[in-house]
């Protein structure tokens, strides 16, 4: 009985927040094929205008990858009508700000901008699509800029290759095998007129999504969408949209990279599925198990109890494809990077062969109903929500409604999940050590 009572208290209390934080938009297309979405909220007097286009590293030319990512950059060297240097310098001028990025599918803009700026918004994201300066001055430019970033991100940044060099062993035939950046050489090889053909193949109102939330009139936004945007012309360019079938894995890969670190550290990446899936769900809560918060079991139980890790994680990395569950643990001082790793594959093995407890699995929920209301405290994380459960899910609705599928993944479901994919022989194993001094000194 007080099962049934709990669990009744705690599906009123879903329905409520669910109620209480209703997202309302609209949703419509142009004649070009560019797709809006439009959610009004007079809470706050500030708008985020956004612009998501459907490609990211995986629908690159093998021969040149990093381009989305490339173009991440390059998007902002202006147009005819906006000088070079002039696009971020024009936002916050106006009081906002703004930003971009790229994933394996998709690359995402944005400015926060004062509602009463909403239209220069508009303009400046219309002057790009139609109109982007792509010419020797600016991919040179951005070409530094990306080596720079390669640098930080990856050259000097402890265990920062942890990404690509977890990739490139997971995927041998899938296009996520390269991560966003992609390779600086193939960046110096490519000619101006391959970024064009790139910017003319996806940078099109048939391949994006304008979503704008935040303090608007939504009469007035739409003529401004007209205005700018609907004399912009289809893309006829044949887009490349892998249908590449990842194999099956029956064995696991294990390596070792040397890297400028001071302590061992033992990542792992499991195959995954697809974001939106019904398995994703449960994937994605017993990642939330292990890893999210001070009590969750590798915390507690590798960090705080037996103190052989300074810092583990698991998080699975959502794509539209099937992608990789990742785990990391960073070895304490003097601490054995064997014993760790086994410790990690103990945690994995009690969620295989034992049940979560219900006070454990109703704990779960909560946090889960916590994340979805936060998602929605910033416009701009409105916008983008709405953005991606329209381009990767065909339902821009899921902002409301994607709780219910969390809220149906079972007890049963995160073991079977563990059983099914969390398994060694389907898994990349790194161990990351530090480099030998000698070569350190090169």
């Amino acid at each position: 009985m007080k099962k049934l009572i709990l669990s009744f208290a705690l599906y009123t209390s879903v329905i409520s927040i669910q109620a209480q934080n209703k997202i309302e938009f609209e949703q419509y297309q142009l004649k070009n094929g560019i797709n809006v979405i439009l959610h009004e909220d007079h809470s706050t007097p500030i708008v985020a205008v956004t612009v998501l286009y459907h490609v990211g590293s995986k629908n690159e030319n093998p021969e040149r990858t990093g381009f989305a990512h490339f173009f991440e950059h390059l998007m902002f060297e202006g147009s005819s009508n906006i000088d070079r240097g002039e696009f971020m310098k024009t936002v916050t001028s106006n009081g906002g700000f703004l930003n971009a990025n790229t994933s394996f599918d998709r690359t995402f803009y944005f400015e926060v901008l004062p509602s009463n700026q909403a239209e220069l918004g508009l303009w400046m994201e219309a002057e790009r699509m139609q109109d982007l300066k792509v010419d020797s001055i600016g991919v040179q430019t951005q070409r530094e800029v990306v080596k720079e970033e390669f640098r930080q991100r990856y050259d000097n940044q402890p265990y920062g290759t942890f990404l690509p060099e977890m990739y490139k062993r997971a995927f041998e035939k899938h296009p996520y095998r390269w991560v966003a950046i992609g390779s600086l050489d193939h960046l110096n090889k490519a000619t101006i007129d391959e970024f064009r053909d790139f910017y003319k193949t996806y940078y099109v109102p048939n391949n994006a999504t304008i979503s704008v939330a935040g303090d608007i009139d939504k009469k007035q936004i739409k003529k401004w969408i007209d205005k700018y945007f609907s004399t912009i012309p289809r893309g006829t360019r044949e887009m490349n949209r892998p249908k590449i079938v990842e194999p099956i894995k029956h064995q696991e890969i294990r390596d070792t990279v040397y890297d400028n670190i001071q302590l061992p550290a033992v990542m792992l990446g499991y195959h995954s599925p697809a974001q939106g899936t019904e398995d994703a769900y449960a994937v994605d809560m017993l990642a939330q198990i292990l890893s999210q918060g001070n009590s969750s079991r590798l915390k507690k139980n590798l960090v705080d109890d037996q103190q052989i890790a300074m810092a583990v994680g698991a998080f699975p990395l959502s794509s539209e494809d099937p992608g990789l569950s990742l785990m990391y643990g960073l070895v304490n001082m003097g601490g054995d990077i064997a014993e760790l790793e086994k410790a990690i594959d103990l945690e994995v093995e009690k969620l295989q062969n034992e049940l979560i407890t219900e006070k454990e699995f109703q704990k779960l929920r909560n946090q889960i109903e916590n994340d979805m209301v936060s998602s929605k405290s910033k416009v701009e994380g409105v916008a983008e929500n709405l953005a991606n459960y329209f381009v990767y899910y065909g339902d821009a609705n899921l902002i409301n409604t994607e709780i219910d599928r969390y809220m149906k993944v079972t007890r049963e479901d995160i073991q079977r999940v563990a059983k099914e994919y969390f398994r060694k022989d389907n898994r990349v194993v790194l161990h990351y050590l530090p480099k030998p001094k000698e070569e350190e000194k090169k």
